[in-house]
This record gives structure tokens, C-alpha cells and sequence, in this order.
């Protein structure tokens, strides 16, 4: 199953983003910790490695993601030619305040008013970046929402005089081919409702749990999980919470339960998890 989502404002964004490239010193790529390598854009990739410009990969949530595996994916991507990681929360105006602080070590020739510090915001639909913009210029600018594609064109504005910084649009690659990238991001809300359908994913995302996470489905919903599908899963779900479709006499409302797991494991309810490894990923690439 590929995944074909590029709105015409992405195909604008892209071009604008292009243009951009050429006037900053600092790439922000903004990334969701759970799901670090699934929200990479290669766009962003072949945007910067012509231009050389260096990269600030931010993973943020990371306190809605596994700390081990986050540490590992730090790792990695600090290994990376021209990258530097970071973990936080761009919800923390602390952990935010970090951001252009690690800008203006990568680039540290653009720090006077004639010479400002530019840096450009990049990254998937629904990832953080508004709220990164809004909690470092300490007012609301940019509209929040947990809906892809919420800001439609760039920002731009001056953290100080020596800083300046442009936020784009959520930006995606014209077709995800990989089935497992389209579910993680569809998982994270990355993707549009009319792309792929909740039950869909969430069918996935409770194989994820099951095999990854078991004991929170137990915790959080009061099942066992021993021998469950992740279709099984779903139907457990509707039944501990009294899913049930209007005048079908008792049949399982599976789409409601469905929206259920998906709104408990986006806003963290179900407790820090990670839903790729960089092992795991090595190993589909081999």
C-alpha cells in the first residue's frame, strides 16, 4: 500500500522551501521521537546536500517516546555528515531555548545584526514545528492543531536581532512506497483522514504495541493480550469500552474503538513508547 497525499500548498511549499535554502545558515529538521526515521523527509535531503547546509535534527516528544531508543537514534544521527541531533519537547519553553542555541554553535560565523544567525524550520505535517515557533517567540503565531497540513505558508521572524527564523509547511514526498513509513505516519497523524482510514491504522498500530509494548494495551484498556491479533485487539477495545454501533443489536462500533487507540497513544496515554528501532531499521535495509 503506497501513500499518495501532496496537497497543492505542499507542491508550492517545496519550491518555496527550495528558494529559502539558498538565504539561511541552519536547516531545523523537526522529527517525531517515536517514529524518528518514518518522519525523515528525503525532500529535505536533497533540498541541503547540494547548498551544504548543516542540519539540526530536532526529536521532539521525546517524552512521549522510549528513552533507550531515542538515545540510540541520537546516536546515530549525530554520526551523520553535517547532522547534529538533539531530543526534546518543543512544549518546553527550556528545551525550545536550546534550539537556537545549538543553531549558533553549527554556525557560528552568523552571529551579529549584519550578519544574523537564519535558520529554517522543516519537516513533516504535525510534527511540532508551529509550537516550536510559538513557544520560542513566547506568543502565539503560528496555528496549532492535531490535523496535518495546519500551516499553509512560510513565516518568517526575528528572535533578536542577531537571529532570525522561517517557519515552512509540513512537507511530504510525493509517494510513500514503503507501507510500514505510510502507517507510522499515519499513525502520528502525518497523513490526511482520506488517505487511509482509522481502523486501518490503528489495526497496525495495536501490531506494533502488541509486539513492542504489550502490557500497556493491559494497563491502559484491562485485557490480556495473550493470543490476540491486532484486529483482536481493537475488538477487546470496543467491547471494555462499550463501542457499539446504533441499532445494530450489540455489533462492535470498531472504528470508534479504533480512534480510541489512536488518541490514547498520539497524546502519550499509553505511556512512553517507541514505534521504530535504528536496528530494526538497519535490518530492512539489508
Amino acid at each position: 500500500m503506497s501513500i499518495q497525499w501532496f496537497p497543492g500548498h505542499m507542491n508550492v511549499a517545496r519550491k518555496e522551501a527550495a528558494k529559502t535554502m539558498e538565504a539561511i545558515d541552519v536547516i531545523v529538521e523537526v522529527l517525531d521521537a517515536r517514529v524518528p526515521q518514518a518522519s525523515c523527509n528525503p525532500l529535505i535531503e536533497e533540498l541541503r546536500q547540494p547548498r551544504q547546509r548543516p542540519c539540526l535534527k530536532v526529536l521532539n516528544k521525546a517524552d512521549l517516546a522510549d528513552p533507550a531508543v531515542t538515545k540510540a537514534w541520537l546516536e546515530r544521527y549525530n554520526r551523520q555528515e553535517g547532522v547534529t541531533a538533539v531530543a526534546l519537547s518543543c512544549k518546553s519553553a527550556g528545551d525550545a531555548a536550546k534550539i537556537p542555541r545549538l543553531c549558533q554553535q553549527i554556525a557560528p560565523h552568523r552571529n551579529s545584526i549584519v550578519k544574523p544567525l537564519r535558520m529554517l524550520i522543516m519537516g513533516v505535517p504535525n510534527v511540532g514545528k508551529s509550537t516550536l515557533m510559538n513557544t520560542l517567540l513566547k506568543r502565539r503565531i503560528a496555528r496549532v492543531g492535531d490535523e496535518p497540513a495546519v500551516t499553509k505558508v512560510q513565516q518568517r521572524h526575528k528572535l533578536n536581532d542577531k537571529m532570525a527564523i522561517v517557519d515552512s509547511p509540513g512537507l511530504l514526498w510525493g509517494t510513500i512506497e514503503d507501507p510500514q513509513t505510510g502507517l507510522l505516519l499515519a499513525t502520528i497523524n502525518a497523513v490526511g483522514h482520506a488517505v487511509v482510514d482509522d481502523e486501518t491504522v490503528a489495526e497496525f498500530l495495536a501490531g506494533q504495541l502488541l509486539a513492542r509494548y504489550p502490557a500497556r494495551l493491559t494497563a491502559r484498556y484491562g485485557f490480556a493480550v495473550e493470543g490476540l491479533a491486532s484486529a483482536g485487539v481493537i475488538e477487546a477495545i470496543a467491547r471494555k469500552r462499550g463501542c457499539l454501533l446504533a441499532g445494530s443489536g450489540g455489533a462492535l462500533d470498531r472504528d470508534k474503538a479504533a480512534r480510541i487507540l489512536l488518541a490514547d497513544y498520539r497524546d502519550g496515554t499509553l505511556g512512553r513508547t517507541s514505534l521504530e528501532t535504528p536496528e530494526a531499521e538497519q535490518a530492512e535495509l539489508a
